[in-house]
């Protein structure tokens, strides 16, 4: 009896250990790392890094595009390519909400990566991935920070049209809105300051800051005069003028310089330096911009790893623009 007794406790033991290490295997498949396609697909990164190097050097803008392409959809619902999906009769998409319509771009750049890549290795590497590499990818073609980017996400099958219409941050908030839109997705104060000087890059469209422009007060004055140029009281509405006035195709810290000078373009960047609590954060950037960059590399991360699908949730498309 008692040699039994320990024979089953043993059998028992060995079955609790294996179930414990499929647990764990299914943890550490849930996991995201930067190795995820080191064998699924080795030229997945450099395929990547070509065709977003080739995009900007074509055009410098495609580079702040595709960043904020990856922004859009990681605060809706998680960086899960739902930013991508076209509307169809049984989906609706993001691409109509308020801040994506007529203004979110750099979709054929994203087209382009995953026809290589399917052709590469099938079924393997997902849009939300491409979305993430492409976005930090983009930083560095234009002189910015790189940092790792942790891989391993999925595909939404759906998207939302109402979270794209409240969870993305507007133009025209103010410091405390600002902080709060962040806070919301786990950012602090000083992240939200570090990732709004991605708009070192890019272009805006002078109905975003029409109203800044010519009512009010905050604003250099010959710089006012200058934009209004290109952006008249009605009228031309999708015309474009950069962010950074300075340097608007570098990545670098001039963004908040300009700030010191109130020459924000939009009202939501010169609320950074309006004599708020995020006053001496821009003027620390300003003064190191080492500093900057560690922490708007970090930030980007972080923003990365904001509800990613893993494991077995969502899918792998082989279409970006729709689900499988």
């Amino acid at each position: 009896m008692g040699s039994y007794h320990a024979g089953s406790c043993t059998a028992t033991n060995i079955k609790i250990s294996f179930s414990l290490f499929l647990l764990l295997v299914g943890v550490a498949s849930a996991q995201l790392s930067p190795t995820f396609y080191s064998t699924s697909c080795p030229n997945a990164l450099s395929t990547i890094k070509s065709a977003v190097d080739s995009a900007v050097s074509k055009e410098a803008r495609m580079g702040a595009s595709l960043l904020r392409l990856h922004f859009h959809d990681c605060f809706v619902n998680g960086c899960d390519a739902s930013v991508l999906l076209d509307d169809t009769a049984s989906l609706t998409g993001e691409k109509t909400a308020g801040p994506n319509a007529n203004s979110l771009r750099g979709f054929e750049v994203i087209d382009t990566i995953k026809t290589q890549l399917e052709s590469l290795c099938p079924k393997v590497v997902s849009c939300a991935d491409i979305l993430t590499v492409a976005a930090r990818d983009s930083i560095v073609a234009l002189g910015g920070p790189t940092y790792t980017v942790p891989l391993g996400r999925r595909d939404a099958t759906t998207a939302s049209l109402s979270a794209a219409n409240s969870n993305i941050p507007g133009p025209q908030l103010n410091l405390a809105a600002l902080i709060s839109a962040f806070s919301n997705k786990g950012f602090t104060a000083r992240e939200m300051v570090a990732l709004s000087g991605s708009h070192t890059i890019g272009q805006a469209r002078c109905t975003t800051f029409r109203n800044r422009l010519y009512n009010e007060a905050n604003i250099n004055a010959s710089f006012a005069t200058s934009v209004k140029t290109q952006c008249p009281s009605s009228g031309g509405d999708n015309t474009l003028s950069p962010l950074d006035v300075t340097s608007p195709t570098s990545f670098d810290n001039a963004y908040f310089r300009n700030l010191v000078s109130q020459k924000g373009l939009l009202h939501s960047d010169q609320q950074l330096y309006s004599g708020g609590s995020t006053n001496t954060i821009v003027d620390a950037y300003i003064s190191n911009t080492g500093t900057f960059r560690a922490d708007f590399a970090n930030a980007m991360k972080k923003m990365g790893n904001l509800s990613p699908l893993t494991g077995t949730n969502g899918q792998i498309r082989t279409n970006c623009r729709k689900v499988n």
